[in-house]
């Protein structure tokens, strides 16, 4: 499957990934070339969690 990732440069330097389709997959690196390994990363983790296993909590 593919994955719509958006880079940016972060204010701090380097860069931040987010991949659109998983809003949780987030990722920050020096370069762009480690945050798209980061993000590839970061995209496999989310798929990993089962969403049933989540929980929320408010208060």
């Amino acid at each position: 499957m593919e994955y719509t990732v958006v880079f940016e440069v972060a204010e701090e330097g380097g860069y931040t990934a987010r991949c659109l389709e998983l809003p949780s997959a987030i990722s920050e690196a020096d370069t762009k070339t480690e945050a798209l390994e980061n993000i590839r990363e970061a995209i496999e983790l989310v798929l990993e969690v089962p969403p049933q296993s989540v929980q929320c909590y408010n208060g």
